[in-house]
């Protein structure tokens, strides 16, 4: 290889480097800065050999630490909230809800990563290869609890824009979010469930 093939294939590694050093720190930044947020999302869910795909849609409310909530409202209406101590999930068809305490349902999870203050002690991060025009983060879970497999967070720039999620089974799941606004004004209410009269409640 010549002198100067050498320096630009030198200077391609260096640039790639600093992508992905930025990606990481992307992530961080978003972890400080953005203390609130609220977005539109899409989720398809892939089955381990790829051969079934579900997609559902709705919106996406945080507040740092640890409050968020996640209205599902399409194919099927579907509520998890979470106020920072307990986590709600009401499933509208089935006119159930299912409380766990937050010590138990967070940990290293999708919505810790979105929402949580402390998401180093939770997962290990890397840099991931770009991919579909966004800048991916690789977030391994340090905990062994075998729900997920692994998480990737991708960034278009600076906002938040794709969440992808591989369970124990290999099963696949892809949020991607539209009309991201960080740092909104969200009223508390948001955070906080009481659940419908004569829905099943029960306690995990």
């Amino acid at each position: 290889m010549s002198v100067k093939k050498w320096m630009v294939a030198l200077a391609a590694l260096a640039a790639t480097g600093l992508a992905r050093a930025d990606a990481v720190d992307t992530l961080r930044e978003f972890a400080r800065e953005a203390r609130t947020g609220r977005a539109q999302f899409t989720q398809t869910v892939t089955s381990p050999d790829g051969s079934k795909k579900k997609t559902s849609s709705g919106t996406f409310e945080f507040s740092r630490p640890n409050r968020f909530r996640f209205a599902y409202t399409k194919p099927f209406e579907q509520l998890i909230v979470s106020d920072g101590q307990k986590v709600w999930l009401y499933d509208v068809d089935l006119s159930q809800v299912t409380v766990r305490a937050m010590s138990q349902a967070l940990g290293a999870t999708p919505a810790s990563l979105l929402a949580g203050n402390a998401i180093e002690k939770d997962f290990e991060l890397s840099a991931a290869p770009a991919k579909d025009g966004l800048d991916w983060v690789q977030a391994q879970p340090r905990g062994k609890d075998g729900s997920v497999q692994s998480l990737r967070i991708g960034f278009k720039g600076r906002t938040l824009a794709a969440l992808e999620i591989v369970d124990a089974f290999g099963q696949r799941s892809l949020l991607q979010f539209s009309a991201v606004e960080a740092n909104a004004r969200l009223a508390d209410e948001l955070f906080r469930f009481a659940a419908p009269k004569g829905v099943d409640v029960i306690e995990q």
